[in-house]
């Protein structure tokens, strides 16, 4: 069975740093790309970042810059590191393997 859980969201400043990860359970890790994506209230879910199974990685240009995605493969887990947050990174985050999703992390940033 694959689940996904995301964590490390939270309300920030302007400016300010997060770090989110995604535990991400079951055999499917190794060889499948891991996708951060975001949906802010009132639009569509959108891709962040992505990180291949071999660790190529792809960022929205609306990121490019200031976030980084990784993989530990040794321990199944996901990070996304948020720099120099501005108000429209607002959001719920989820974590995407295949068909899989995670219930989402809220990511607040104030002005």
């Amino acid at each position: 069975q694959v689940q996904l859980v995301e964590s490390g969201g939270g309300l920030v400043q302007a400016g300010g740093s997060l770090r989110l990860s995604c535990a991400v359970s079951g055999s499917i890790f190794r060889f499948n790309a891991i996708t951060w994506y975001r949906q802010a209230p009132g639009k569509q879910r959108s891709l962040v970042a992505v990180i291949t199974s071999g660790g190529s990685t792809n960022y929205a240009d609306s990121v490019k810059g200031r976030f980084t995605i990784s993989r530990d493969n040794a321990k199944n887990m996901v990070y996304l590191q948020m720099n120099s947050l501005k108000p429209e990174d607002t959001g719920a985050y989820y974590c995407n393997c295949n068909s899989y999703w995670g219930q989402g992390t809220q990511v607040t940033v104030s002005s």
